[in-house]
């Protein structure tokens, strides 16, 4: 962890002590009863902490998945490939030196995904078959969701994604490097954010395995100056409301969304691709309660990765402990994936049982210039 700018002796983030070695505990069983009790602790202290200013959710776009992927092959599945919608949220929080924050998670740039071994494979298959605009439709650019809340992107301090599949980080935060096919090195979308990233998240770029090179774009970190990162371990907290909860398995830095709300604690991640995922004692896609139920298991994978699937079970459970009940249907946790399933009746019957729906919370303010010591607010998005 590092100084924040302008405060030498203010750390960006700091660790949370709950859930220290619980990923070390053997044998396995053992180490998920830890993992269940560390969150059920760590979520009351979290809690007492306060909420967060500001939680915004926009849809980025929808893009093809392998319908046997989103729920560990147990659904039944009539068509092979269903359509996820990527989010982003916009959140706005005191951080622990009592300066506002904001932080963008998961400003996905499409045309950075395609780049990725797996789409570029899809979309020249797709492209043969001219079927493209059945799994692909665009409702925002990262770059222009701030300007509807009445901020600049300049206003952004942090930027962050739960893991780095499909991301070309050079598009996002800018890079020393020329992209193949490009004139000149990408500027950046957020001038003056750091980009929040896990150490072993980070570290899969330097020598990608085999069953990893599908799904992480090929010099996706290159030429990204090292001071736009802000590098982590562990389980962190980033100010008051808002934590960063490492939840390895879909891969080994991925790291999960926790904020705190009017409506209670809200999780957000990628291990799971509907909130069936979660709870799929609820769920109404056939096969996945079935298959959950005949193996005896609470959770049910994304399962386009298998880095560790014993770690990632794990780490659904530390998610949905952590979450609240939602005040308005009860028997569902607010757990929104970052990518998930769309609910299109043409890749039926793979469809969420449930929906959340679009996050809107708090107003959004707009910082002063630094040396003005003020704040002022802006409207609600629209």
């Amino acid at each position: 962890m590092t100084a924040s700018a302008g405060d030498a002796q203010t750390p960006v983030v700091r660790p949370i002590p709950e859930f220290d070695g619980v990923h070390d505990v053997w044998p396995r069983g053992d180490r998920l009863r830890a993992v269940r009790e560390a969150a059920a602790a760590y979520r009351e202290r979290f809690l007492a902490q306060g909420q967060i200013r500001a939680f915004k959710s926009f849809d980025i776009a929808a893009a093809p998945y392998p319908a046997r992927f989103a729920f560990q092959s147990y659904s039944v599945n009539i068509n092979p490939m269903i359509s996820i919608i990527n989010r982003m949220f916009v959140i706005q929080f005191d951080g622990f030196d009592g300066r506002l924050r904001t932080l963008v998670w998961e400003p996905t740039v499409a045309a950075g995904s395609a780049r990725a071994p797996f789409y570029s494979k899809l979309q020249h298959f797709a492209q043969r078959l001219r079927a493209e605009k059945l799994f692909v439709k665009y409702y925002n650019d990262p770059d222009a969701v701030l300007p509807r809340l009445g901020l600049s992107n300049e206003d952004v301090d942090y930027v962050s994604f739960d893991h780095l599949h499909v991301q070309d980080v050079r598009m996002i935060m800018g890079s020393s490097a020329v992209i193949e096919g490009e004139q000149q090195p990408p500027g950046p979308l957020f001038p003056n954010a750091k980009l929040l990233v896990h150490r072993k998240e980070l570290g899969t770029f330097e020598s990608l395995h085999p069953m990893q090179w599908a799904w992480y774009v090929d010099g996706g970190m290159d030429g990204v100056p090292a001071e736009r990162l802000e590098v982590f371990d562990g389980d962190v907290e980033l100010g008051v409301g808002v934590s960063l909860l490492w939840t390895p398995g879909h891969t080994d830095g991925n790291h999960s969304l926790v904020v705190n709300t009017p409506d209670g604690v809200w999780v957000s991640s990628e291990n799971g691709m509907a909130a069936d995922s979660w709870q799929p004692e609820l769920s109404r896609i056939p096969g996945v309660r079935q298959q959950a139920a005949f193996y005896g298991r609470e959770v049910v994978l994304n399962a386009n990765t298998l880095e560790d699937s014993l770690d990632q079970y794990d780490s659904m459970v530390k998610e949905k402990t952590l979450a609240s009940a939602s005040p308005k249907d009860p028997r569902w946790l607010q757990i929104i994936p970052s990518s998930e399933c769309a609910p299109w009746k043409r890749q039926w019957p793979v469809v969420p049982t449930h929906r959340h729906g679009r996050l809107d919370y708090g107003t959004i303010t707009v910082p002063e210039p630094a040396d003005s010591g003020g704040r002022a607010e802006a409207q609600p998005a629209p």
